[in-house]
């Protein structure tokens, strides 16, 4: 568990000292997920102690999570962790550094059990949204390697040369971008794509260049949907959707005049279907964004890693970032990453702002 390799201390001391910018006497809650995010573990724990700040960690596992929906009742699956809950009072920061696991670990789960759960977990996100400053990450073991289809040494050396690159130079030209898409007014999208033709208005004040205080590796530009009547279209996913450590394959989706009239896939469509219904928002959009990092470039089926890959573009089902003016309220935030390097285009009031992956930001 003692992982000797120095990038483990560099990357806490940037997240304590960059991503979430801890100050003397301020609090931080490390939620360790899984046994080989200790090194990342220790190495948060460290800098935030020469930080001045008053750590604690947690200890996570998608296999406890296994063993609550497995043999709990309906009202234990049901319940919002107590503890975690209560952690997001204390804490001023939150980081999550959460590792691999297999995506076969809740098969025998039920689709109801699984998106009752997972409700559950995201109030727990959302109190962690409105009252920390957070940072997610998804920390490369070998289960993750194999998910991605990769060696595990290539893995880890991406994680790190993502994590560790120099993000106060790629800021400024993603900032720019998101400064040039600015608008007093809504504006209309319209993606375009393998089985995809979807238009829907966003609210044209709120581009923004996300920063590092979120999730990292980091890159990413987007804006907030509007829910009306001008969402209508479909929008099919050449990667699978993931969500509650399963894979949702050959996900298309549809709406008219803002109303969800269908979705599918080829595999655990039921449960598709139930996330969907959550709520009332579950079927809304939440977000709309483009990958902007260039250092990433293998789909890995991890959300936290493939919506920053440049030539992507991603939204998000659920629940609306309230600082960047969003409205759509939901227990779940879940965004789904669609493929647009191989065909595909986006335009916004009718110009284009990409094409087949480009970004076009530039000749605006």
């Amino acid at each position: 568990m003692f992982d000797t390799d120095k990038r483990w201390k560099t990357l806490g001391e940037v997240f304590v000292n960059k991503c979430l910018k801890l100050q003397p006497g301020e609090k931080l809650m490390i939620a360790q997920e899984e046994p080989e995010t200790w090194p990342l573990a220790l190495a948060t724990y460290e800098a935030a102690i020469k930080a001045g700040g008053y750590p604690q960690i947690q200890l996570k596992s998608a296999y406890l999570r296994y063993a609550f929906m497995k043999y709990g009742t309906e009202a234990q699956y049901s319940w919002v962790p107590e503890i975690e809950a209560l952690s997001m009072d204390w804490a001023d920061c939150y980081v999550a550094l959460r590792g691999g696991y297999s995506f076969s670990t809740f098969h025998d789960i039920s689709a109801d059990v699984l998106a009752k759960n997972m409700v559950a977990h995201g109030k727990v996100s959302t109190l962690r949204w409105q009252k920390t400053r957070w940072l997610l990450s998804r920390v490369p073991n070998e289960t993750f390697a194999q998910h991605a289809s990769l060696d595990l040494e290539t893995v880890v050396d991406m994680y790190f040369d993502a994590c560790l690159m120099d993000y106060e130079a790629a800021m400024v030209e993603w900032r720019e971008w998101a400064k040039k898409m600015v608008s007093d007014k809504p504006q209309l999208v319209h993606i375009t794509g393998k089985n995809t033709d979807l238009e829907f208005e966003i609210d044209g004040r709120t581009w923004v260049a996300t920063d590092l205080e979120g999730n990292i590796p980091g890159g990413e530009v987007g804006t907030t949907p509007i829910n009306n009547e001008k969402l209508n279209g479909q929008i099919y996913w050449e990667n699978p959707g993931v969500f509650g450590g399963r894979l949702i394959p050959d996900m298309c989706v549809e709406w008219k005049k803002g109303k969800l009239v269908k979705a599918t896939s080829s595999k655990n469509e039921d449960f598709l279907n139930n996330v969907l219904s959550t709520d009332e928002g579950a079927s809304l959009l939440g977000e709309f964004a483009f990958g902007t990092n260039k250092g990433l470039k293998h789909f890995t089926n991890d959300i936290l890693w493939d919506e920053k890959i440049y030539g992507t573009l991603h939204i998000a089902f659920g629940r609306a970032y309230p600082q960047y003016g969003g409205e759509n309220k939901s227990a779940i935030h879940w965004d789904v990453v669609k493929e647009m390097r191989n065909k595909g285009g986006v335009t916004v009031d009718g110009k284009y702002v990409m094409s087949n992956g480009d970004l076009l930001f530039n000749k605006i």
